[in-house]
């Protein structure tokens, strides 16, 4: 079995976990397992050819930790833009802890809430905390390198900007934020298990993470708004509720050890950005037994139970469907996305993202106008952003964790595959988008007037014909028939040119309202569009049934069932 650095880094500290309780032989080999294990699964994920042959699959995570390094190179400027370090690393800590715990949320949680460890190894004369630490540890790890690529550059900025001192600085508080993101991750799932159970906490854990991203995105914002830049000096105003953002507590601890601001606030926030994580985690792995015991919760699964079809459902499919088979996979596609939770915990997040982003704008123009010159502005465009998670959702509606089930499409007697389209497009649309936009329009109303109402109107329509572009412009594959592990990396880069799309339709509104009647008129022309593609782009010639198959989709009826290999 391969042997990996981060284990011979681990040995060194095979005392310290020793004493807490910790049998490290045996939690040595169970995260040797897990690495292993990982190691043979990255291919699948990474790799855009599908070959799995071992010396690509260096590269390919490599290039993934490229992208990390890319966006770790926004915080260079902050690092070495002046000495003002309670401004500069407050914000490079906030943007740090946004990336990593949006990446734990979305990747790490199936790990946290694994319940395989106790099924399998629980059996065995292992105790209880060593199989907790393990996990803990396994996380760890892929967090060292999640993080080394995101502040490989600010650091060597700050190593050569500040000196010795405050590159070691900046290191410890990189390990201590990966502490305190773990186990505060871990504690939100803690007590979420202590008071629910079964198939209702598996639901709400996805509704957790959603609300976690879009608390992260706003508690972000707050970072800023502890700054008032006056004549170009950035002055730190103290409030008590700044105690509440752990951001600040590391800024603090600069201005504090390199600057020797002994300001009770610095010292007071200092000694939270040290106490805390390490706290945390000595009451994390004292409560690790509970947690274990929780998880056995989600093994009480009571999938098997039936959900009835919500009569909404079939009201709003009669409305936005034109035929049967159209609303039958209309129900099918919301029941789901709905339902599926895999599916959720990879696509929810960004309705989070849609809500927050149109009204995060508002607190900078803020600071420059009044509330009245906004309502009589034209920054209600700002909407569009709410049509963001559409590329995402998308490219994601192939997916499934059920994906095996796809085999069913190949009994329906169906001419062509454009109903199952259709209707499973139009459910996202409605399930997914239309909440958003009707929240999100109904506020802007109240802040801009009826008068954006026609606005409201072309901004629907410019979101339905982008939503039929989108999916011209991916790659076809039947509705929830691909695996997961099969998302490629190039589809993820087409969302880019799909975004400048995106602005190019907020742009050509914005130069409607410039003409007397050019809303109208743009109104128009967005309807004709819309039928003509609804009706005539979605029955797309030459789909293939999945990404495995080349052939095209055989939607003939069989009387007997496919065999396991068809």
């Amino acid at each position: 079995m391969r042997e990996f650095v981060s284990l011979k880094v681990l040995d060194r500290f095979q005392a310290l976990f020793e004493r807490l309780g910790v049998d490290y032989p045996m939690m040595r080999k169970i995260l040797q397992i897990k690495l292993t294990i990982d190691g043979r699964r990255m291919p699948t994920i990474f790799n855009q050819s599908g070959k799995r042959s071992g010396a690509g699959d260096q590269n390919i995570f490599a290039k993934s930790l490229g992208l990390y390094a890319l966006m770790g190179l926004v915080t260079v400027p902050f690092v070495v833009m002046g000495d003002n370090y309670m401004f500069q690393m407050s914000f490079v800590f906030g943007l740090l802890m946004f990336l990593v715990m949006t990446s734990l949320i979305s990747d790490f949680s199936t790990v946290l809430l694994d319940i395989r460890d106790r099924n399998i190894i629980a059996s065995k004369p292992v105790n209880r905390r060593t199989v907790g630490m393990a996990k803990t540890l396994h996380i760890l790890i892929y967090l060292f390198f999640l993080t080394g690529a995101l502040c490989a550059a600010p650091m060597i900025a700050a190593f050569a900007k500040h000196g010795v001192l405050f590159f070691l600085l900046f290191v410890v508080e990189i390990v201590l934020t990966d502490v305190l993101i773990v186990v505060l991750t871990a504690f939100l799932y803690m007590l979420i298990l202590k008071f629910f159970d079964g198939e209702k906490l598996k639901d709400m854990i996805n509704n957790v993470q959603i609300m976690l991203s879009v608390a992260i995105t706003v508690g972000y914002q707050f970072i800023g708004r502890s700054f008032d830049l006056m004549q170009l000096q950035v002055v730190f105003e103290p409030r008590w509720w700044q105690a509440f953002i752990p951001p600040l507590w590391f800024g603090a601890t600069f201005e504090w050890f390199l600057r020797g601001q002994a300001a009770p606030h610095f010292i007071i926030f200092s000694l939270l950005a040290f106490v805390t994580p390490i706290v945390s985690i000595l009451l994390y792995t004292r409560l690790v037994p509970f947690f274990e015991r929780s998880l056995q919760k989600l093994a009480n699964d009571s999938a098997k139970k039936s959900r009835e079809h919500s009569r909404w459902l079939d009201v709003v499919s009669r409305f936005v469907c034109s035929g049967r088979e159209e609303r039958t996979f209309f129900r099918f596609g919301s029941l789901m996305m709905g339902n599926e939770r895999e599916f959720k915990l990879k696509v929810y997040p960004s309705l989070g993202f849609s809500i927050v982003f149109p009204f995060i704008f508002f607190f900078n123009v803020l600071r420059n106008q009044s509330f009245g010159e906004i309502a009589a502005s034209k920054w209600y465009l700002n909407i569009y952003f709410c049509a963001l998670l559409i590329p995402t959702v998308i490219m994601m509606l192939r997916y499934s964790g059920k994906h095996k089930g796809s085999w069913l499409y190949k009994t329906m007697p169906l001419p062509s595959p454009a109903p199952i389209f259709r209707g499973t497009i139009k459910a996202f649309l409605v399930r997914l988008f239309m909440p958003v936009y009707l929240l999100e329009s109904v506020i802007f109303i109240a802040l801009f007037g009826a008068r954006i109402v026609p606005d409201l109107i072309v901004v629907a329509l410019s979101v339905l014909l982008y939503a039929v572009l989108c999916f011209l412009v991916f790659r076809k594959a039947l509705p929830f028939s691909e695996s997961f592990e099969a998302v490629k990396q190039n589809d993820s880069l087409i969302i880019i040119p799909l975004l400048l799309l995106l602005a190019l339709f907020a742009g050509v509104h914005l130069a409607s309202t410039l003409v007397t009647g050019g809303v109208y008129a743009y109104m128009a022309l967005l309807v004709v569009l819309n039928v003509v593609l609804w009706r005539k782009a979605l029955p797309f010639r030459g789909m293939t049934y999945g990404a495995r198959n080349e052939r095209k989709p055989d939607f003939t009826y069989r009387k007997e069932p496919p065999s396991p290999h068809d």
